[in-house]
Order: structure tokens, then sequence, then C-alpha cells
């Protein structure tokens, strides 16, 4: 299971079928978007327990802005080229905490960095090509959802569960008067 926020078209396809053509066949099957909860095992009670967490945060949690820009990479130390996130990093950071502090709590391998992959563990050269060629992207969205990935075993990530983000932060809900 994984947990993610999509990346909406135009932009999901283009980069999809960019990685497609880097190499990376994998990414026929994973959809664009932006990590929440990578890949984590989980039972089928845990995943209840997750799914009413979810759908409680996602009662809570704002819709935001997303403003993807240019490529970063995380070489030398894995690699990964990827569209940063220019705009929209705090509320992704917020959602993923929210998302990992619920039933299914696992450590991260790497301090959370939210980004849009682009190319991953690929040769260096087509890592090099794909930090070039996406380098002057510029997208914005809304980020008005996010998805409970599952895969049984293929590789193939299929979406299970979609919770729009229709709340309001809780600091700014209305406080009854005493």
């Amino acid at each position: 299971m994984g947990i993610a926020l999509p990346v909406p078209e135009p932009w999901g396809t283009l980069v999809r079928e960019a990685r497609i053509g880097y190499g990376e066949g994998r990414a026929e099957h994973i959809p664009t978007h932006i990590t929440l909860l990578p890949p984590t095992e989980t039972t089928a009670e845990r995943l209840e327990e997750l799914l009413v967490h979810l759908a409680e945060l996602a009662r809570r949690s704002p819709s935001f802005e997303v403003v993807l820009r240019g490529t970063g990479t995380f070489r030398p130390v894995s690699d990964v080229v990827y569209i940063q996130v220019a705009q929209g990093v705090s509320s992704c950071e917020q959602l993923q905490h929210g998302v990992r502090n619920g039933p299914v709590w696992r450590p991260l391998d790497f301090p959370y960095h939210p980004h849009v992959t682009l190319a991953h563990d690929l040769p260096h050269a087509t890592l090099d090509r794909a930090f070039a060629e996406f380098a002057d992207l510029a997208a914005e969205f809304e980020a008005k959802e996010f998805v409970v990935y599952v895969h049984h075993g293929d590789e193939v990530w299929r979406p299970l569960v979609t919770f729009e983000l229709a709340g309001v932060p809780v600091a700014d809900e209305v406080q009854p008067q005493t």
C-alpha cells in the first residue's frame, strides 16, 4: 500500500510518458504522484483502521495550491531525479505527517522531501538527460485529494480509495463561544 497526491493532467501523463521513455518500464503502472506514505506493508485490519483515520484527516485538511518547477536530484545518496515542489511543500509535509501518525506508522528511509519522481535507478547519462529536459518545467494545480494505492506483488499500483481534501485547518475552525 502507498498513499499519494495525484498529479493531474496534462502533467501526469507527460511525466509518466517521460519516465517510460527514459527506460523505466515500471512507470507504466505507477500514477504520477507526490508521495505521502511510501510503499508499506499492512494487514486488512490495520488497513480498515487506516481508512477511518484517513477519512478524518481528509475531512479536516484543506485543498492547497501546488507549483512544480524545475528539477532536483538526490544523487549521490540515491539515483533519483525529480521535479521540485516549489509551492505547497509545508502542506505536503503536514499531510504526510498526519498520514504517518495514524495506525500504519513506519519510519522513513530518508527525511520527507515532497517531489515528483522523474527518473529512478537509471544510468547516470539518462538521469542527467532527465534533469536537463525538465529543468524548465512549470506546472500549477490544486491538490484536492489523496489516494490510497495497493498492489498485489505485481508492481501495478491500483487506486483503492480516494479522499477529498475538504476541510479547514483546526486553527481556522470556529470555536464555540463560552
